[in-house]
């Protein structure tokens, strides 16, 4: 029979795999942390401290606690997820006969349709160069440009290095979740906004991180929080609606594309997405434009008048 493992102990057992032999971001490790820290004491408010003891009856009583405290349910299925994958990976390496956690299913949540910017809000936010110019200005241009052209996570842009660009022929290799890497396009309007940005910035002789694509004002990496706000006053400069977000070109992207009639298929591998179901979501918005444009211009589309 196996060492009879305390719940902390498997923990850090599990979250070392995840880290080392998974090699998983340090993002996904500490989100694994944090739910699975509060199943730790959950379980312990009802008397559970080692693995072997947690049964399936323990493991529902505990998320019904969560529910009592009105946990919305994508936090739920997060956490159950993370529940799942820690007793699957107990099983698998022995620490238990069996996961209790097999049959646990995850609630059900309603699928909100991404917000998404029209083409000529995309093309309103891009053109929009702020008064006085400079590097930080250039460098602005060159993040929405990119951000657009790849439909990259902000994560991916603030991860991206100078070495994973190649500008000769346009492509960009993103460093995803799970650490999984996929090349990116760069079209020509971006390739240019990066030249000038760092023609700019080398003018400037700001750059004190050798390797990061994208510098603050004090020349080392620019970083999420930071593309967000760029992204913020952009939006506002431009007049644009306010709750616009860097997921929101994302989103954008994969939405223009499959209005141009890029492949499903297609769209899933620039995305990134490690199944087709993560980027179906798209053809909802994209049948809505067609029908949109069908009762259009259809000669035979518009209702009779009654």
């Amino acid at each position: 029979m196996s060492k009879a493992y305390t719940l902390r102990e498997d923990r850090a057992a599990f979250l070392r795999h995840i880290e080392v032999v998974r090699n998983l971001s340090a993002h996904t490790v500490r989100a694994y942390a944090k739910d699975l820290e509060d199943m730790v004491l959950g379980l312990h408010g009802l008397g559970v401290s080692h693995s072997h003891a947690v049964d399936l009856f323990g493991l529902r009583r505990y998320l019904t606690t969560l529910r009592d405290e009105n946990l919305a349910p994508r936090s739920v299925a997060r956490k159950i997820s993370a529940i799942r994958a820690f007793f699957g990976w107990l099983a698998e390496c022995g620490r238990l006969p069996s996961s209790p956690a097999e049959t646990l299913r995850l609630p059900k949540r309603p699928r909100s349709l991404p917000q998404v910017l029209t083409r000529d809000e995309v093309q309103a936010l891009l053109d929009h160069r702020p008064k006085g110019g400079g590097w930080q200005a250039a460098r602005d241009d060159a993040l929405l440009e990119t951000l657009y052209s790849t439909g990259a996570r902000v994560s991916e842009m603030a991860r991206l290095d100078l070495g994973d660009l190649d500008l000769h022929d346009g492509t960009a290799l993103l460093q995803g979740k799970g650490r999984r890497e996929r090349l990116a396009g760069l079209g020509r309007p971006c390739l240019e906004a990066l030249d000038t940005y760092f023609a700019e910035a080398a003018t400037a002789r700001v750059r004190k991180d050798r390797r990061a694509v994208f510098l603050n004002r004090f020349g080392t990496r620019l970083t999420t929080r930071g593309m967000a706000r760029i992204l913020d006053k952009r939006v506002a400069a431009a007049g644009i609606r306010s709750n616009v977000s860097p997921h929101t070109l994302r989103h954008s992207f994969a939405t223009h594309m499959l209005q141009a009639g890029a492949n499903l298929r297609e769209v899933q591998e620039l995305l990134g997405h490690r199944s087709v179901a993560s980027t179906q979501i798209y053809t909802h918005l994209t049948l809505d434009h067609l029908m949109r444009v069908y009762k259009k211009a259809h000669p035979r589309a518009a209702r009779r008048d009654r």
